[in-house]
């Protein structure tokens, strides 16, 4: 199952091979597919409803890894994550993996050494281009286009790196993820705002729709989630066509908040929808990495606060949300 490592960080747990599913229904009843999930859980039986995938794994006993969808007790240690169903069910699963705890360490300080060195290079080049660009020395045209040309590369360089080593953290579990309480509203303005610029150059509408009066405060780390909604908008604004419109919007849905990005317009088809999320597979075929990790790492994020993504299309056009509890009460940061 994607997200599950077999380079030696994380490992399918031996002689569990497949995840284990229940349904929880809109009135929040579990009803088992097959035993497989009672079994990771290592209990004889099921609660027999449950608000949430988090309150099912917290009345077994299992308590949340900070920084990622990973879940322990006594030993076990689970992936699980939930997807929604045309029926406004949940259709829950749980994967057991199992850690080498040293070997993430040092995988985790390779990636910081890495990081640096990358991140260093890059950004002395972005800066010798900047100080060229301030004016102070003559320029021909020829020449300040190369340099305009050597700064954008240098910056989406730069965004692409903190992405993939961003991503290759949240893989091991170890994501760093510091929440604070706050409103949700200035982080969705931001995230338009980031991209006015790019959607009028592509003729496309770009705004955000917000309910009347304040939405609840979330317990969250700000830049991860601003993260996950400027992906979202990015990876419309690739696929939109002149003259088409996208809307952020969010309000309060039962115990979580949910945030849509809504592209009005030609709908993907059923394949490509189905992929949305499939970092590895959509990397092969479409051969770019960028958008499928930037989606990817989006996912991991939310997935890190206890909530989680989708996409859904009509004939009017394709819609990626995320939800994101309310009012969480750990505000534990977490360093990688």
């Amino acid at each position: 199952m994607a997200g599950v490592r077999d380079e030696g960080e994380w490992r399918l747990a031996a002689g569990e091979e497949e995840p284990g599913f229940v349904i929880l229904s809109r009135r929040g009843h579990v009803r088992e597919v097959d035993g497989r999930l009672r079994t990771h859980l290592g209990v004889e039986r099921l609660p027999e409803s449950v608000g949430s995938l988090v309150e099912l794994l917290e009345a077994v006993g299992f308590q949340r890894r900070p920084g990622a969808a990973l879940w322990e007790r006594e030993g076990r240690l689970l992936r699980a994550g939930e997807r929604a169903l045309e029926d406004s069910a949940r259709l829950l699963w749980t994967l057991p993996v199992e850690g080498d705890e040293e070997l993430v360490r040092r995988r985790v300080r390779y990636l910081g050494l890495a990081s640096h060195d990358l991140r260093g290079s890059l950004a002395n080049v972005r800066s010798y281009a900047a100080l060229l660009l301030n004016g102070r020395i003559p320029l021909e045209p020829k020449a300040k286009r190369g340099l305009e040309t050597i700064l954008r590369n240098t910056d989406r360089a730069l965004a692409f790196a903190q992405d993939f080593f961003d991503a290759s953290r949240a893989d091991l579990g170890m994501l760093a993820c510091e929440r604070e309480r706050q409103a949700l509203e200035p982080l969705l303005a931001n995230a338009v705002e980031h991209h006015l610029e790019a959607a009028g150059a592509a003729n496309v509408a770009l705004s955000l729709e917000l309910p009347e009066g304040a939405l609840p405060e979330v317990d969250v780390d700000g830049g991860r989630v601003q993260h996950a909604v400027e992906s979202f908008i990015r990876h419309h604004l690739l696929r939109a066509q002149p003259g088409e419109q996208l809307r952020v919007r969010a309000w309060p849905e039962g115990d979580s908040l949910r945030v849509e990005v809504r592209r009005d317009g030609v709908p993907l088809s059923d394949e490509e929808l189905a992929l949305t999320f499939a970092r590895e597979e959509r990397a092969f075929r479409e051969k770019k990495l960028e958008d499928p990790l930037r989606l990817g790492l989006a996912r991991q994020e939310v997935e890190a606060h206890g909530g989680s993504v989708g996409v859904t299309a009509d004939a009017g056009g394709i819609t990626l949300y995320l939800t994101l509890p309310i009012a969480l009460t750990s505000s534990a940061g977490v360093q990688a």
